[in-house]
């Protein structure tokens, strides 16, 4: 990803060369690209490698920012604007709440298991348990009439290209 105003990131520090994300600036990001994959690489941006400024080889736990990108995974995962599922090739993704109707709309398009609402939870003996919500039960009622105002166009168009691909590969697993 560029540095730049436009995509609310800070410059570069001189000591580390790394981007510093700030909550606020993640979760801008992830709006202002709609759908955003947590560390897999794919059609739509890379979180994690947003976050290190660069291309991650092997797992982002190791990187030197891997402290900040779990930091800043959280934030976003935390937030009631960000939906977390297993969209585009069953890895993790982010979609901004301002896309939901347009999946709601193309959801028949999509392997149910792909739309589920991942939600991480902390459990009193320390540990992370993923719950899992099934589509269409997470899905709030204004973003249901929304998605029905939609046509298949609109929504497509508004997912972005990426949403063919992404679609068929669903299928496939």
């Amino acid at each position: 990803m560029k540095v730049g105003s436009s995509h609310a990131i800070a410059p570069r520090t001189a000591s580390r060369n790394v981007i510093r994300v700030t909550p606020k600036a993640a979760l801008a990001f992830v709006r202002q690209h709609g759908v955003v994959l947590e560390s897999a690489r794919g059609p739509v941006p890379n979180f994690a490698e947003t976050v290190a400024g660069k291309r991650i080889r092997g797992s982002w736990w190791g990187h030197p920012n891997g402290h900040e990108i779990f930091w800043l995974t959280r934030a976003v995962r935390d937030s009631r604007d960000v939906l977390i599922c297993r969209l585009i090739g069953g890895k993790v993704t982010y979609v901004h709440r301002r896309l939901w109707p347009a999946l709601v709309r193309l959801a028949r398009v999509f392997a149910p298991d792909s739309l589920a609402e991942l939600h991480e939870i902390h459990t009193s003996q320390g540990r992370h348990e993923v719950q899992v919500i099934p589509f269409p039960r997470w899905v709030p009622t204004d973003v249901k009439h929304q998605a029905r105002q939609l046509s298949e166009e609109q929504a497509r168009t508004l997912l972005g290209s990426w949403c063919a691909r992404a679609a068929a590969s669903a299928r496939s697993l």
